[in-house]
């Protein structure tokens, strides 16, 4: 229930307000069944303005952080993510790729969309880059297609390190499903993930029109959260993931 009230009533009107958003593709989601969304991510409001435009429901793995707030302001946090569809993941530790593997499978074995993040964490400056493998891993193990998302004009709305929100116009394009049939029972071979993985980001490459850099995101950011020097795409513009 308050997915939806989030959805049209308390925060739906506001972002339609200051996004003006628009959404490509819609007919490549299907209106019933298990799929993967894989989508770039350019600011914290990708979570809101994708649920937004498409009308199933979504589900988001979320650090755990988020659900272990304490005081007034994390209670309210751990209400409102578990509330508007988010499933807590530690994301530290060996068996924490398990753990979100896990609770990917009971959305996806219910017959819900599920949308993960390949990069792992916001693009510092609206590249995109390389993509973890755990989603990959997922979609061999349950057998879910994967429909990638490009969310374009998020970071002009809610550029990283900002509060207030800046009105511009959001467009979310959703490609066509992607496949990976033929790779059944290949799950778990490092080769074949790391294949699937750069199909998946060459497909949000080309949806977006990102130029692609072939580091990780997290890797560039500093222990205090700033982010380091992002150096120049070792692909250059245009260029595929290379495994």
């Amino acid at each position: 229930m308050w997915y939806y009230l989030f959805k049209y009533v308390f925060m739906g009107p506001g972002l339609r307000l200051m996004g003006r958003p628009r959404i490509e593709g819609l007919e490549n989601i299907p209106d019933d069944g298990h799929a993967l969304i894989a989508s770039n991510h350019l600011a914290v409001v990708d979570s809101f303005y994708l649920p937004l435009m498409v009308p199933r429901r979504i589900f988001f793995l979320a650090k755990s952080e988020y659900f272990t707030g304490t005081g007034l302001k994390g209670r309210f946090q751990r209400w409102f993510f578990s509330t508007s569809g988010q499933i807590p993941i530690d994301r530290s530790g060996a068996d924490a790729a398990a753990g979100a593997l896990k609770a990917g499978r009971r959305v996806l074995d219910d017959g819900g969309l599920l949308c993960l993040y390949p990069e792992g964490t916001r693009s510092p400056d609206g590249r995109l880059y390389k993509g973890k493998t755990g989603l990959a891993r997922m979609a061999l193990e349950t057998g879910s297609p994967v429909i990638p998302v490009a969310m374009v004009g998020t970071d002009r709305i809610n550029p990283p390190g900002t509060v207030l929100p800046r009105p511009t116009r959001i467009t979310v394009r959703v490609g066509e499903p992607l496949d990976f049939s033929r790779y059944e029972g290949m799950a778990g071979n490092r080769f074949i993930e790391r294949a699937v993985t750069d199909e998946i980001m060459y497909a949000l490459m080309r949806l977006g029109g990102q130029q692609y850099v072939d580091v990780y995101a997290a890797s560039l950011k500093n222990s205090d959260g700033t982010v380091k020097d992002v150096p120049s795409s070792p692909s250059g513009p245009g260029a595929k993931p290379a495994a």
